[in-house]
């Protein structure tokens, strides 16, 4: 009898263990590599082409038609203001803009009130209140999300880049009944923003509470802090004197202050899971372009730059963290250049790439009609970028690393490499229209296939056997950009 208890102890207790081992649980970084992640127990990479954040605070927007275009397109990865900021029609330039509703449709977490004096954005808000109807949209949006294996980015708040702006926040004295502090635009992310940081504290308590259970999110804290609170900058090209659009030329920082307040949001959503049953990855927005990060808060697990280049992965990749390109656009109407940055992002060694796609607008939400905007989407990119997403599937990804060192020459073209050095090798051309690629392999048999990342056909497939050193593959004639393929064949 007892030995029969001690069996059946045995067992319980051993399928308990495969009950906690398997139960479900957020997106985290990879145990093996933590460049990147892991969800549902598989590694994945985030590749997206989404809407302009708009998609939960816009009650016009049909989210789950746009939804089930992202998973059509086989991209898994969306991106969501929370409320705490939104736009004025005809801000940056966009037309239909998703962050822009009007303002009877613009729904937020606080109720409204039914005093009036707005100035045209509806009645005030009462920020003692929550809004039933945000929240269950909200989540029913997470919800939609997770059935399709989509991963949702929850930005809590942003940059406020203009006093006009700052005029439709409700956190702006004369749009809510709390007696905000009048305070400037340029105060409202830092500690010094009088009694609104009360008010953001609570927000931020509330949210992260009400979607404990999700495990397709993770947090941001700030949409480009930089831009309400920026004192420092890295200089990209300073003689390029002949572009109109200073701010290309440089990295903007956050000051001390917008980096304090950073700070105190993350540990806040920190100190309030911790007493919950799961938590959430953290990512940070430091830069544009590129920048080497000077110090990541033990909090933080994400490091978010905005149209990043290349070296923003290789000089932050020692964090042994996920590096994110967490917005492209403003550059131009066309396929190739967003195509562009993605492969060369994710080849050097990144781990998401988030285009924002102005085809998705209200009436448009299957992303069918080209918008007016700075930036660019198409139905045809997210094609383009859903073929980069499954060229990096096919690879053991989270066995490779940056090895741009094992390129001795690639004339005429830019090259990007990740390899698991012996076994796959991930590459990406960029530049010219043939180039007899000098590769550093060690001996094997190995089979190479060429790919156009456009058209998404093989151009050129060979099968070599290699005797060490360097080996020069010619490339078949491409027009701008080509991907190539190495794999091992002989079992070594």
């Amino acid at each position: 009898m007892i030995q029969m208890k001690n069996r059946y102890l045995i067992t319980t207790l051993l399928l308990l263990s495969f009950t906690m081992l398997n139960q479900a649980q957020p997106i985290r970084l990879h145990p093996v590599n933590p460049h990147y992640f892991e969800y549902k127990g598989k590694p994945v990479l985030l590749i997206t082409s989404g809407e302009h954040y708009g998609a939960v605070i816009n009650r016009e927007f049909d989210y789950q038609k746009y939804l089930k275009t992202l998973a059509k397109d086989k991209l898994n990865l969306t991106r969501i203001f929370c409320g705490t900021y939104f736009e004025n029609p005809g801000s940056f330039g966009i037309q239909h803009n998703t962050l822009a509703p009007p303002a009877e449709s613009f729904i937020a977490p606080w109720k409204r009130t039914d005093v009036e004096g707005n100035k045209g954005v509806g009645n005030k808000f009462d920020l003692d209140q929550w809004d039933p109807e945000y929240f269950e949209r909200l989540k029913s949006f997470l919800t939609e999300a997770e059935k399709l294996d989509i991963i949702v980015e929850i930005t809590l708040f942003s940059s406020i880049y203009t006093d006009l702006s700052w005029t439709y926040c409700p956190l702006y004295h004369e749009n809510n009944i709390n007696q905000t502090d009048k305070i400037s635009r340029g105060n409202v992310h830092t500690p010094d923003n009088g009694n609104l940081m009360q008010y953001q504290d609570k927000y931020v308590q509330k949210l992260v509470t009400e979607l404990r259970d999700f495990d397709n999110i993770y947090y941001e804290i700030q949409n480009e802090p930089w831009g309400d609170n920026s004192d420092e900058f890295l200089a990209i090209n300073p003689n390029d004197s002949a572009s109109h659009e200073y701010w290309r030329r440089k990295a903007d920082l956050p000051n001390a202050a917008a980096l304090a307040w950073q700070k105190r949001i993350g540990e806040l959503i920190a100190s309030t899971e911790s007493k919950l049953d799961q938590q959430h990855l953290i990512a940070q927005n430091y830069c544009s372009f590129m920048y080497p990060i000077k110090a990541v808060e033990d909090h933080v697990s994400i490091i978010n730059f905005h149209y990043a280049l290349p070296q923003a992965v290789e000089y932050n990749y020692g964090y042994d963290l996920p590096v994110s390109f967490d917005e492209d656009g403003f550059c131009g109407k066309e396929d190739r250049r967003y195509r562009v940055n993605a492969w060369n992002f994710i080849l050097a060694g990144g781990s998401i790439y988030n285009n924002l796609d102005y085809s998705f607008f209200v009436g448009y939400e299957d992303g069918t009609l080209k918008n007016d905007a700075p930036g660019h989407g198409s139905e045809s990119l997210r094609e383009q970028l859903s073929f980069l997403k499954g060229f990096m599937e096919v690879f053991d990804f989270i066995r490779l690393k940056p090895s741009r060192h094992l390129v001795k020459l690639a004339p005429g073209t830019v090259p990007q490499v990740l390899a698991n050095e012996g076994k796959e090798y991930a590459l990406y051309l960029n530049g010219g229209s043939q180039c007899d690629l000098q590769l550093y392999i060690p001996p094997g048999k190995y089979e190479a296939t060429w790919l156009n990342p456009a058209s998404f056909g093989t151009e050129k497939s060979e099968v070599f056997d290699h005797e060490g050193q360097v080996k020069t593959l010619a490339s078949p004639e491409y027009d701008g950009d080509i991907a190539l393929k190495i794999i091992r064949t002989d079992g070594k």
